[in-house]
Order: structure tokens, then sequence, then C-alpha cells
């Protein structure tokens, strides 16, 4: 009768499993939970500045999961990299800057994180929202190309929401 030994794993092929794995599980992560991304411009400061890094969750794009003053992440294809900006308008939304302050649906909004000497009170044109879609705007106004430029964007382009400022800690 033949004594079978139990199958021993070589530490190599062992800790080569284990690395595989790891890679595996990161990648999953970065495809469909969340992303790290780094700030590319000044256009989101105070709140976040450049080379700031933050989580973003891939899991809530639908327009349903979007909410006003989300921080959002797309594709800008003009500059062919990520561009965090503000959820400002939802679908039906009627939106405006008069005299510097926001206004959606004719009521002003008071904006605790955006800098007063960043406003460019020029910016009078309303803009309407379609279904499905939002309006984004960066909080350093001055300093910032967001929907007043490329108008309002599919919700479906939105690639995820910032959870978290993971870089610098304070």
């Amino acid at each position: 009768m033949k004594v079978h030994k139990p199958l021993r794993m070589s530490p190599r092929v062992g800790t080569a499993l284990a690395i595989l794995m790891l890679v595996v599980g990161v990648s999953l992560v970065r495809a469909f939970v969340a992303v790290p991304v780094r700030v590319a411009s000044a256009s989101m400061e105070p709140t976040l500045g450049t080379g700031d890094v933050v989580l973003v969750s891939r899991t809530t794009p639908r327009i349903d999961d979007v909410q006003r003053w989300d921080l959002v992440v797309f594709d800008d294809p003009s500059k062919h990299r990520r561009t965090i900006k503000r959820v400002i308008g939802l679908p039906g939304e009627a939106i405006v800057v008069l005299d510097g302050v926001l206004h959606i649906d004719g009521e002003p909004v008071k904006e605790s994180w955006v800098d007063p000497a960043t406003v460019d009170g020029s910016f009078t044109r309303t803009f309407h929202v379609p279904d499905d879609e939002v309006f984004l705007l960066g909080d350093n106004r001055g300093n910032s190309v967001d929907s007043r430029d490329f108008g309002s964007l599919p919700a479906a382009a939105l690639e995820g929401r910032v959870v978290v400022k993971l870089l610098p800690l304070w």
C-alpha cells in the first residue's frame, strides 16, 4: 500500500501566488470600487489643492445617486485627464450667478467653500440643466473650466464621487 504525502508548496510558489492574488484584488478594487485620483489644477481651491490625492468611489455614477454639492470625477476630453468638479445643478434646474451670488431656480444659495475673491460676477447667463445631466462648477470660480464653458454633463459621463481626501492628511 502506498502512503500519500500531503502536497507541499514551495515558499517561492506560495509567495508568487500571494502577490498574484494581491495584484488581482487591487485591480478589481480599482476597476469597480474605488480609485485614487490626484488633483491636477487649482480649480477646486480652497477645498482641494493642486497635487492633493482623493479616493473616488466608482459605485455612484447614476443620476439617482448624485447629490448637489458632491465632488465628482469625469474624464475631460479636452485635457485628456480626470477632472474634479462640484455638482451645483440637478436635472430640471436653472442655474445663474448674479453679482457673484449663485442662484438655483431663482433662489440665492450660500457657498461657504467658495472664496468670494475668486468669484467672477460676469456669469449672468441662465443655464437650464437637461434630464439625466448635472451642472458642475469648480470652487475656484475665477480659475476653472467647467459647465459654464462646456455645458451640463450627462450623469453617465461621471466616473465617480470623491469620498475622502487621502493626501495631504491635514
